[in-house]
C-alpha cells in the first residue's frame, strides 16, 4: 500500500483552508500552522495575528457567484457583494464543514522551513515553529498570503510632514478622520474605499492623489455584477475581451478623466482595475477631490506635481503590500519573492514538494484560483497526477513569464494570472498529469521517515 504523505500547510486563510481540505480528500496527513487564533486569515479583523487589513466597510469586490468555492457555495440569499465579516464567517464554516479546523494548530507561527540535505531524512522538510519545536514532512505548502506586509513609499518624498501618517493596512473605521484634513495616496480598492469613508466625516474634501490612473469599474454593469458581465466573454482572446469590456465601461460610466482622475496607465485587463460604485459619486459631488502625484511635503501642507499645495494633517498611504515569506530562505525564494517562477504558479522548479497556493495576482477573485491550485497540489502529493519533467517545467515557466510580460509588463509578471484562463487550465493540467502516469512517469512518493510527530521521535 502507498504511504500517505505527511504535509505541512503554512497559513489558515482561504488558500490554506482550501489546501488542507484538498489534502484531506486524498488521505494525506496534514498539519496546518496558523499564527492567529482562528481560521479565515486576513478576512477576519479579529484574528490575533494582527495581520488583517480588513476594515469595517470592506466588502468583496468580486461577486459572490464568481468568488465562492465550487465545493462550498455561499448562501443563495446573500447579497452579490458580501461584507468582510460575512466572508470570514463563511471561511470558518468551510473549515468546520470539511474537518479542516481540527487540523489547524492555532497561535503557532512558523519560523523556518528547510529541506534535509543529508542523513536518513534526506529530501524531507524540517519545519520549525517560533517556540522551537521541529517536525519533518514529505512536503510543504506555503499559503501565508501576501497582503499583510505594508509597502511604504520608497524612497520617501522630500521635505517633512507635521501631521499623522498611516498605511491603509491599519485603517479600521472613518472615525479616525473626523474633522481632519485627509489625503489618500493610491488608486486601488482600499484607497477608494478609505477616501469615500473619510469624505463623510473629514473637515474638508478628501484629496485623492495618484501618479498613474486606473480603470474604475462599478460593481454592476447593465443590471448584473460587473465580473459576471466579463465572465460572459471569458472564452475570447484577452485583447479582444479587453476592447469589448473597455467599450462597455465607457458607455456605462465614461472615462476616469471625465471625473478629473488621471488616465489609466494601461488596458483594463493589463492593470488591475479598481472596483467601486461610490468613488465616482463622491467625486462628482466634490467630497473627494483628485490630485496628481506628490512633489514634496511641507509641514502642514502637501505640494503636488502640478504646483498646487493643500493643507493636510493626515496622510493615508494606500500603496500596497510587499510579498514576504519570512520562514523561507533566499535559496528557495531568490532575491525577490515577487519574481519567483513556479510550475503552473504552484510548484517550485527545483523541488516540487515545496508548493505555493495563493502566490499570484489574479484578474478576478482569489478563492476559485486557490481552490484549483489546492486540487493540483493534492493530486500530485496523492499520487494521481505526475508533473512534467524538470526541463519541461522550466520551459513552461519561462514561456508563462514571457506571455505575462507581453501583457502586464514588469509589474509582478511572474505572479500574474488571467482568472478565467487559469481556472479553466487546471482540469486540463490534471488530465495531462494522469496521462503522464499511464506513460510511465513516476508519482510522488512519501518518505518513511516522516511518520513521527514530535522532535524527540524524529531524532530518536
Amino acid at each position: 500500500m502507498r504511504t500517505s504523505p505527511r504535509v505541512a500547510v503554512v497559513g489558515a486563510g482561504a488558500a490554506g483552508l482550501a489546501t488542507t481540505k484538498a489534502l484531506l480528500d486524498v488521505g494525506a496527513d496534514v498539519v496546518t500552522y496558523e499564527k492567529g487564533d482562528r481560521p479565515g486569515g486576513l478576512w477576519d479583523q479579529r484574528n490575533s495575528s494582527g495581520l488583517s487589513p480588513a476594515y469595517d466597510s470592506l466588502h468583496l469586490n468580486t461577486s459572490r457567484g464568481r468568488t465562492q468555492f465550487a465545493d462550498f457555495p455561499m448562501p443563495a440569499d446573500w447579497v452579490d457583494y458580501p461584507s468582510a465579516s460575512l466572508v470570514a464567517g463563511y471561511l470558518a464554516d468551510y473549515a468546520d464543514t470539511f474537518g479542516v479546523t481540527e487540523r489547524i494548530r492555532f497561535s503557532t507561527a512558523v519560523a523556518g522551513v528547510e529541506r534535509e540535505e543529508s542523513g536518513p531524512a534526506r529530501g524531507t522538510w524540517r519545519v520549525t515553529t517560533e517556540d522551537g519545536a521541529t517536525e519533518r514532512y514529505d512536503a510543504v505548502v506555503v499559503a501565508n498570503g501576501h497582503n499583510w506586509d505594508p509597502r511604504w513609499p520608497t524612497p520617501g518624498y522630500p521635505g517633512t510632514f507635521d501631521g499623522t501618517q498611516v498605511h491603509a493596512h491599519d485603517y479600521r473605521d472613518a472615525e479616525a478622520f473626523r474633522d481632519r484634513h485627509v489625503l489618500v495616496v493610491g488608486m486601488g480598492n482600499s484607497a477608494m474605499d478609505i477616501a469615500v469613508d473619510a469624505s463623510y466625516v473629514a473637515a474638508s474634501p478628501v484629496l485623492l492623489s495618484a501618479r498613474h490612473g486606473v480603470h474604475i469599474v462599478p460593481k454592476y454593469l447593465f443590471g448584473r455584477p460587473a465580473d459576471a458581465t466579463g465572465g460572459a466573454i471569458s472564452g475570447l482572446p484577452w485583447r479582444l475581451r479587453q476592447r469589448l469590456a473597455e467599450t462597455m465601461l465607457r458607455i456605462a460610466v465614461g472615462r476616469p478623466e471625465d471625473y478629473g482622475l488621471p488616465a489609466p496607465a494601461g488596458g483594463l485587463f493589463q492593470n488591475h482595475p479598481t472596483i467601486s460604485d461610490t468613488i465616482l459619486h463622491r467625486l462628482t459631488h466634490g467630497e473627494v477631490v483628485p490630485r496628481p502625484g506628490i512633489e514634496r511635503l511641507d509641514g502642514d501642507r502637501v505640494v503636488f506635481t502640478d504646483g498646487r499645495a493643500d493643507r493636510v494633517d493626515t496622510i493615508v498611504w494606500a500603496t500596497g503590500y510587499r510579498v514576504t515569506i519570512p520562514f523561507l530562505s533566499e535559496r528557495w525564494l531568490g532575491p525577490d519573492p515577487e519574481r519567483l517562477q513556479l510550475h503552473h504558479r504552484v510548484f517550485h522548479l527545483e523541488d516540487p514538494s515545496l508548493a505555493f497556493v495563493g502566490l499570484m495576482q489574479s484578474t478576478g477573485a482569489a478563492l476559485p484560483v486557490v481552490e484549483a491550485q489546492a486540487t493540483l497540489v493534492a493530486a500530485h502529493l496523492g499520487g494521481s497526477y505526475a508533473l512534467p519533467d524538470a526541463t519541461e517545467r522550466r520551459a513552461l515557466a519561462a514561456r508563462a513569464l514571457r506571455d505575462a510580460r507581453a501583457r502586464w509588463g514588469e509589474k509582478r509578471p511572474a505572479m500574474r494570472i488571467d482568472f478565467d484562463a487559469y481556472v479553466a487550465s487546471v482540469p486540463r493540467e490534471l488530465a495531462a498529469g494522469r496521462q503522464r502516469l499511464t506513460s510511465g512517469a513516476h508519482p510522488f512518493e512519501p518518505s518513511a521517515t516522516t511518520t513521527a510527530t514530535t522532535t524527540d521521535e524524529v531524532l530518536a
